[in-house]
């Protein structure tokens, strides 16, 4: 059995005009393929393709769109009475609300109107397809197409495979969302799929540095856009989508995994759940908003009236990235301890204690400096717990006369960037191991579904697959927490030198 989606009579059938539903529909249509909106409440259809509508004549007006273009889209949306009108429909995608009893109906009614060799596809976000094709006679048929909000600006598509969806299912599946001009990877059918289970590491891993008293929110925030190039730090994104909706979701996949700790959720997060602090939505979640919505950002920056300090000790004066950092300030670079200059050094994946102790350093004057990303930006610093605070903002004195931000943090292995880079490309190199989805799609998926910078693999490859790797291996060891233990699918890129974008 197969289904050719370039046919020119293709109909697909969208069931459920909220937002999402309305986008598929607009998106189906604007790849010249006829899409028939139904919708429980009376009126509902016509009221979406009158918004689709207005929309697309906005961006005439815009100049993005001619008047030929609406015309065509509207001449491929059409409206549905009932469920019966949708059986000629050659593929039924359901965009209805997340609750399995109401899927499981929907596709028990839809069997029976649909012909044999019509596709089933649900846009769930959480429910497992084989939990909604459960019941049905035909369960090969039935596959997942996660589209993102919202669908039109959205380019991802994830096609989730279930264990029962026939591969010719995948195969046009796939052709259909390049026709819709999205961007489809194919999925195993896990819990989160790919996106919302990938991007589950900057989350929980900005929670943990948070819950360990390391840092706070704007720090973390800060750290990972300015250094990491991310637009948003674990904090804010988590404010923008709601508390209501992550956190749920957190759960979801930490017990769907069946409690692996790599995926832990943070009782600090189901604090602000249970308060109701769902972040912007509610004027107030990890941060306070303004009357016009406005985050209120009580800052990242260290801000020291020390004077500079004069000399420092170097320890590795081969690292060219800290010396550089030196060069220009007339600042003398000692290569033995004077017993007085703050000593600066530059771990991977320890804290600066651990640091200080196998160096045999002066954990009072030891300064712990990380080089990870853009420098020029924001660095982060950190001191052992009994340092010398003066000697410490001397040399973030010196650091800042270069003219970056300097953000001070409690002393931590791996610092933030670190860690969390580093948690983020593990659990993409696991995906890719376990067969969620290629290496290739696990980095597509998180650049277009979280506008990530780079996707988790090729960001273990910007952080260096052996220093990646090196990271996790130095954490597990310190905090004898089993959440850092490396990917096989890492490990072995890392002792063999390869990208971690290689496939097996």
């Amino acid at each position: 059995m197969t289904l050719d989606v370039n046919r020119p009579d293709l109909t697909v059938g969208v069931v459920g005009t909220g937002a999402m539903g309305r986008g598929i529909a607009q998106v189906t249509a604007q790849g010249g393929i006829k899409a028939i909106m139904f919708d429980a409440a009376a009126g509902g259809a016509a009221k979406a393709k009158a918004a689709i509508l207005d929309t697309l004549k906005g961006l005439v007006t815009k100049g993005r769109l001619t008047d030929a273009d609406v015309a065509k889209t509207d001449a491929n949306l059409g409206i549905a009475e009932s469920l019966s009108d949708l059986k000629g429909c050659h593929v039924v995608i359901e965009a209805v609300f997340e609750n399995l009893e109401v899927k499981q109906k929907l596709f028990g009614e839809l069997e029976a109107v649909v012909a044999p060799a019509a596709i089933l596809a649900s846009n769930t976000s959480s429910i497992r397809i084989a939990s909604i094709a459960h019941a049905l006679k035909h369960r090969e048929r039935v596959c997942g197409m996660h589209y993102f909000n919202p669908v039109p600006l959205m380019k991802l598509v994830e096609v989730i495979r279930a264990a029962d969806t026939a591969q010719w299912v995948v195969a046009a599946m796939t052709a259909l969302g390049q026709r819709q001009t999205r961007v489809p990877v194919v999925v195993g059918d896990t819990p989160g799929f790919l996106v919302n289970l990938g991007g589950t590491a900057i989350g929980t891993e900005g929670l943990r540095i948070m819950q360990e008293g390391r840092a706070s929110p704007s720090q973390v925030d800060a750290v990972m856009r300015d250094t990491c190039g991310f637009r948003m730090g674990p904090f804010e994104l988590m404010d923008l989508t709601g508390i209501d909706v992550n956190f749920p979701a957190r759960k979801i996949i930490y017990e769907g995994f069946f409690h692996d700790r790599r995926m832990t959720p943070s009782p600090y997060h189901e604090s602000l759940y249970a308060a109701g602090r769902l972040g912007r939505k509610t004027g107030g979640g990890w941060y306070a908003y303004d009357s016009k919505g406005a985050k209120i950002d009580p800052g990242a920056d260290h801000v020291t009236s020390a004077a500079p300090a004069a000399s420092v000790v170097v320890m590795d004066p081969h690292n060219t990235k800290l010396t550089g950092l030196l060069a220009g300030d007339g600042v003398r670079m000692l290569g033995a301890d004077d017993g007085e200059s703050p000593i600066l050094v530059a771990p991977i994946g320890k804290d600066c204690t651990t640091a200080a102790i196998e160096l045999d350093l002066d954990p009072r004057r030891t300064v712990a400096v990380d080089l990870t990303g853009d420098t020029g930006k924001r660095l982060t610093v950190m001191a052992a717990p009994n340092a010398d605070r003066a000697v410490r903002d001397a040399a973030v004195a010196l650091l800042a006369k270069s003219g970056t931000k300097v953000t001070v943090i409690k002393d931590s292995p791996g610092f933030i960037a670190q860690r969390m880079c580093a948690m983020i490309a593990n659990l993409g190199c696991e995906m890719a191991m376990i067969g969620i989805a290629s290496a290739q799609d696990v980095d597509t998926a998180m650049t277009l579904g979280l506008n990530y910078p780079r996707g988790p693999l090729a960001l273990a490859d910007w952080l260096g697959v052996k220093e990646c790797h090196e990271i996790l291996v130095q954490m597990q060891a310190i905090t004898g927490d089993d959440r850092y233990r490396p990917s096989q699918w890492l490990r072995r890129r890392a002792q063999l030198g390869l990208s971690a974008t290689l496939p097996d």
